[in-house]
């Protein structure tokens, strides 16, 4: 059976009787057992419950046919969730040994939302342990690979999702964005991938890496199936204080697109330069005008984030004693624990306002470069990473060339600011090439237009690696 690659081709073959719910789940499943022992994209595969909510399905689509999709927007698509998302009865490792068999007793706002939506759960996904990296080489339970090229990185620390969406083994999957972690790996996997801003999809029941940066967010084969998971996992739940019913920004009639010269700078791959100007002039070619833009403590960004990331990651792990749940702390990997001493040393007395203090204060001037430069344009474009996905192994001994990996993405989140990342090509090695656009608060919906725009004009297809 050939899967449909998007909700609309889904749920248009199930209106029209061509599938069914559960004949969705088993290609999905048949693939997941062919395909997982090579990529290692699932950690937990959840086939009783798929199969229990797919019968669901496909006795409301028979019961009140098309309306069904109406009162349940998502009905009949099967999705992965990093395993960072709590998902009641199916176990939860957030890719650490720590948590090896946790099963928690209640869902994310985010899970529970898709679930009433009519999403189908095929499993949880691989990711670095704690969401700690930048090429899914760090979790607990071994790597992912690279579907496009299995000795290469897919990402990370959303790798899995990224890896199971290129290869086809889920329809969409969820990730969190906390330095770049959705971007990143939607870019080396030749997906779409979305980071909504800080404060508008809730955080409650995702386990926690670093509070004020993270987001949770999405991968997709377009941008349309981006936002229509946007609409159902947006807004306040009464549990997350960050999060806000928002009055989202919609696209005007004439657009600017600003391009930052500090985005453009010595270090990036050729290929990878090549490809995002080309993209910036498809725009151009659709009447959307190109402006330069600056954001000068941009070179400040990464310094900025390895301080104040590791300091939340020391708090927000504190939690994991081994006394109420999970193993000991013997258990953490070498990342975890890295991370967890840098940032206990820099909110220690006598270091705090030299390191974290000052950090704050400068996170403070990346805000503003962004709000000056909105001023003038209504969206960014970007690189997402200096380079293309490198080889496994690559930086693994090196954790400042793997922190550098992320240079490009963490500005955005530090400014809480939305992002999308779009793929656009290949390199002459037949890796995936992409570029982000980055947007002020709450200006999903332009993100979403100018994406839509430019899949329009080049007439872009899913990405589907089959291997």
């Amino acid at each position: 059976m050939e899967i449909p690659l998007t909700i609309s081709s889904t749920q248009e073959a199930l209106k029209r009787k061509k599938i069914k719910a559960v004949e969705l789940v088993d290609a999905y499943l048949a693939r997941i057992n062919s395909l997982n022992s090579r990529l290692n994209c699932f950690l937990t595969v959840s086939e009783e419950s798929a199969y229990t909510k797919a019968r669901k399905v496909d006795k409301l689509i028979e019961d009140f046919k098309e309306k069904a999709f109406d009162d349940y927007p998502l009905l009949g698509t099967c999705v992965s969730y990093k395993d960072l998302f709590l998902t009641e009865g199916i176990r939860t490792t957030a890719g650490s040994k720590v948590l090896e068999s946790f099963v928690p007793a209640y869902s994310a706002t985010y899970v529970d939302r898709v679930n009433k939506a009519g999403g189908i759960t095929l499993g949880k996904t691989n990711c670095d342990a704690w969401a700690h990296g930048a090429s899914g080489e760090n979790s607990d339970f071994g790597p992912t690979k690279n579907p496009w090229n299995l000795d290469y990185v897919p990402g990370g620390s959303s790798s899995g999702s990224a890896a199971s969406v290129a290869s086809n083994l889920t329809l969409w999957a969820s990730g969190t964005d906390t330095g770049g972690s959705i971007r990143q790996p939607a870019n080396f996997c030749g997906v779409v991938g979305f980071k909504p801003t800080y404060g508008a999809v809730s955080r409650y029941g995702v386990v926690a890496m670093a509070s004020s940066l993270d987001s949770m967010g999405h991968f997709t084969k377009c941008v349309d199936d981006a936002e229509r998971i946007f609409n159902v996992t947006k807004g306040e739940d009464g549990k997350d204080g960050t999060v806000k019913n928002a009055k989202f920004t919609m696209p005007n009639a004439r657009l600017r697109l600003g391009i930052p010269e500090e985005y453009f700078i010595g270090g990036i791959d050729k290929e990878v330069e090549e490809n995002v100007r080309k993209a910036a002039k498809v725009f151009e070619s659709e009447g959307i005008e190109l402006v330069k833009v600056s954001l000068p403590h941009t070179k400040y960004a990464i310094s900025v984030y390895y301080i104040i990331q590791p300091a939340e990651v020391s708090s927000n792990l504190g939690r994991y004693d081994g006394i109420r749940y999970g193993n000991q702390r013997e258990s953490f990997g070498e990342e975890a624990k890295r991370r967890i001493m840098l940032g206990t040393y820099v909110l220690s007395a006598g270091y705090y306002d030299a390191y974290y203090l000052k950090a704050m204060q400068v996170r403070s001037k990346i805000i503003q470069d962004f709000e000056m430069a909105f001023k003038k344009v209504d969206l960014i474009i970007a690189p997402v990473s200096p380079t293309p996905a490198f080889k496994l192994g690559q930086k693994a001994s090196d954790p400042l060339q793997m922190y550098l990996a992320d240079i490009l993405t963490v500005a955005g989140n530090l400014a809480g600011i939305p992002g999308l990342a779009l793929p656009s090509g290949f390199t002459k090695a037949g890796l995936p090439l992409g570029f982000q656009l980055l947007g002020p608060r709450f200006s999903e919906y332009v993100l979403f237009e100018l994406g839509k725009l430019y899949e329009r004009a080049v007439d872009y297809k899913p990405n589907v690696r089959e291997i």
